[in-house]
């Protein structure tokens, strides 16, 4: 949900919120929740300023009722934001992002989620330092006063920094420079801080550190995975997406991919836990690690975190630490673990957890949220995920609680269907479209699926459960039957249920539900998978513990997973290398288009208009662009559209481009008034390649859309009969009629 809207609510004319990010601020043991905005002001002088707004919320943001204004930090010349991490600490790439925010008299720490939202606020962030720009002026923040700013007091020899003690984050990485000195006076539990008069010094080179270091394992376009330090997360968070060359690499390496990698096992523990709203009372080491060798990887999943009202609003509850912090303490002793990812929606909470020997090999990671709970959307039902390359296999795990009660299949198979259409990741590389699911060589579901027993009664159920005939009472369960229906989880597998039902019992007992209700037993909570190399070595559930009134299940896998060879690799990308720069030495690029002249006629008003052609690729590899020309700011006109814009063409390949006519009440006006006309000339430019021109004309219809009320008052015929040149004329006249009539008014006062 984009929260910018809320913040944008509480903020005056000229202000506006550029980008909002959610993150937790980090004051020594303490970690509380706020919204971070980074708001632009444009003076009535011209030019424009930047603050970040800080907010305190509960709920999550989506009106300004929703958020109380805690601070305003003025990025002025010396404010500075990096990024930081403990010294020692082992980071992986998809780890939150702990930045460091310092001005002369404040220093924050906040923790950000990583992902391309982070990634492009930080960037708007960079942008919005005043010493990028030597010809800008300095900034006043005159427009903070109405926020309860009062007169800059003079700068403090000392930078308060109550949050982070001396040595605490010895490495950083410096997104921007400014900053400004500070009143440090709080009115009404809001402080702005805010001095016009500082002056700070900060060379544009180093503004953006974190945006220029690189490390050479990170143009390793197939096992891009490292052990990140911070410029190495930094250069990925601003990556510029791969050049046509890269491209081509990756493709062979990829098609190649079988002469460079083998196939090696690695032990997978997968667990699922409906802890009905309960706070951990027990160890987890039944559960996690009991009887097991040290897993190389642990999937954790937990349902109903939080069943309070104020749960289901607000975006933070202390159960999300209290259950995080029994995880981390019930898994293999045996082992040393780093955690990659925490992802909550509401009450569904994945924890992805990796041995730090294998660290070096996680990348990509990413993670989102899907609720399909009230209305649909609300995150009391839905799914979470956690997506990430491990060595050179993409790997994705959900999380899911779909609808409850027994009648409520259907509703459960639409959840289902909603979490993979809905479910999206973005790519490290911007121009990439998002993944999905199903694009993954390995997908682990877990969760509270809640699919229930159907046709029996609850003493039939629990008589065929006392006879342990496990495999009678399944033919009756609803997710076999839907499954086989291939209706829900078409291509997954489940192993077979040797445990009794995990759901449901009274609370700290292995009796079934003694309720009013009296649910029948139903194995709620299971775990599937899908993809190749898996054998599942043992699904189970755990009935020594009694928390919750379900019980916790468990799955371990041995997972095929592709490593890299590294002299087969060198060897391979030497000779794609090689065969490149030969194809490169012998051709330059060149396509042949099936059209270059469109005609577009009789265009209206809001009524679209397309023309294709088509572009066939010669023997050369080639990628190709629209570009502007000389003096504009678009390789087309407003009315104008190519669809796709650029793209990537393989040897003897074809692409259809569509050419998108669409007049809207922008573009109108001056058609109408002949002003512009449907006239253009488009340059499609190929990479180290030479330039084609295509021609677009046609005659657009006049209508009374676009064209201002006064004007069509004095037309005698319609506008559509007028010839362009009389309605030109008409507007001239009726613009010197006004500036008269202005002057006039003034000369009477």
């Amino acid at each position: 949900m984009d929260q910018s809207v809320a913040i944008q609510e509480t903020l005056a004319e000229r202000e506006y919120c550029i980008i909002a990010v959610q993150g937790v601020l980090c004051e020594g043991d303490s970690r509380q929740s706020r919204l971070l905005g980074l708001v632009r002001h444009r003076p009535e002088h011209g030019g424009q300023e930047h603050a970040l707004f800080l907010y305190m919320h509960r709920r999550m943001a989506i009106t300004g009722d929703d958020v109380s204004l805690d601070q305003i930090v003025p990025i002025s010349q010396d404010f500075t934001l990096k990024e930081v991490f403990p010294d020692g600490e082992l980071y992986i790439l998809g780890s939150d992002v702990t930045v460091q925010l310092d001005t002369a008299e404040l220093s924050l720490v906040f923790q950000l989620p990583f992902g391309s939202h982070t990634r492009t606020f930080l960037q708007e962030v960079a942008r919005a330092c005043p010493g990028l720009d030597s010809g800008t002026r300095d900034p006043q923040f005159l427009w903070l006063s109405r926020y309860g700013c009062t007169e800059p007091q003079p700068e403090s020899p000392t930078p308060r920094a109550w949050n982070s003690a001396p040595g605490t984050w010895p490495g950083c990485a410096t997104i921007g420079g400014g900053g400004s000195n500070c009143d440090s006076s709080r009115p009404n539990g809001k402080g702005l801080l805010v001095d016009p008069s500082s002056r700070g010094q900060d060379k544009p080179e180093n503004l953006l550190t974190r945006q220029t270091k690189s490390k050479s394992e990170i143009t390793d376009m197939v096992r891009s995975s490292t052990i990140i330090t911070v410029p190495d997360k930094a250069h990925i968070l601003s990556m510029q997406k791969f050049g046509l060359r890269d491209t081509i690499v990756k493709s062979h390496l990829v098609q190649k991919e079988e002469d460079y990698t083998y196939i090696q096992n690695f032990r997978f523990f997968v667990g699922t836990y409906n802890v009905n709203g309960q706070s951990p009372k027990e160890c987890l080491r039944p559960w996690l690690s009991h009887g097991i060798q040290a897993p190389d990887v642990y999937c954790v999943g937990f349902q109903e975190l939080d069943l309070s009202k104020e749960a289901f609003f607000f975006h933070d509850t202390p159960k999300e630490e209290e259950w995080f912090k029994a995880v981390s303490e019930g898994l293999h002793p045996d082992a040393k673990y780093a955690k990659v990812k925490l992802i909550r929606l509401v009450g569904i909470m994945l924890l992805l957890y990796v041995k730090q020997e294998h660290a070096a090999y996680i990348s990509e990671v990413e993670a989102e949220t899907v609720g399909t709970g009230i209305m649909g959307r609300m995150g009391n039902k839905g799914g979470v995920a956690i997506r990430f390359q491990f060595h050179n296999t993409s790997i994705c795990v959900v999380n899911s609680h779909l609808a409850a009660h027994t009648e409520e299949f259907e509703r459960r198979n639409q959840d289902y269907k909603d979490i993979c259409s809905r479910m999206q990741f973005c790519q490290v590389d911007p121009s990439l479209p998002p993944l999905t699911i199903s694009r993954h060589d390995v997908i682990l579901w877990l969760g509270d699926l809640n699919y229930r027993i159907e046709e029996l009664d609850v003493e039939k159920v629990k008589k065929l459960i006392e006879e342990k005939a496990f495999q009678t009472l399944y033919a009756y369960d609803q997710l076999k039957i839907q499954v086989a229906a291939k209706t829900v989880f078409e291509g997954f597998t489940e192993g077979e249920l040797t445990f009794q039902p995990t759901y449901k019992y009274d609370t700290g007992s292995d009796d079934w539900d003694t309720s009013e209700k009296c649910r029948a037993p139903a194995w709620c909570d299971r775990i599937l998978w899908k993809g190749k190399n898996i054998t599942q070595l043992s699904y189970q559930s755990h009935m020594a513990l009694k928390t919750s009134d379900h019980k916790p299940v468990s799955s371990v896998f041995d997972i095929g997973v592709k490593v890299i060879n590294e002299e087969l690799y060198r060897k391979t990308l030497e000779e794609i290398v090689r065969s490149l720069d030969k194809m490169e030495n012998a051709n330059i690029p060149s396509v042949s288009l099936s059209k270059r002249e469109f005609y577009f006629q009789n265009v209206k008003y809001m009524q679209l208009q397309v023309e294709s052609f088509k572009i066939h690729n010669g023997q050369v590899p080639c990628q190709f662009e629209f570009i502007n020309k000389p003096d504009e700011e678009s390789y087309c006109k407003q009315w104008l559209n190519a669809n796709p814009s650029r793209g990537f063409l393989l040897p003897d390949s074809d692409i259809e481009i569509e050419l998108e006519l669409f007049v809207n009440k922008n573009t109108a006006t001056k058609l109408n008034s002949g002003e512009d006309k449907i006239e253009d000339i488009l340059v499609l430019h190929l990479d180290r390649g030479k330039d084609y021109f295509l021609s677009v004309s046609g005659n657009y219809l006049p209508s009374c859309f676009g064209s201002p009320i006064h004007t069509l008052c004095y037309m005698r015929e319609p506008i559509l009969d007028l010839p362009p040149e009389v309605i030109s004329e008409l507007l001239a006249y009726l613009a010197a009629y006004c500036f008269e009539t202005q002057l006039v008014t003034k000369s009477l006062k």
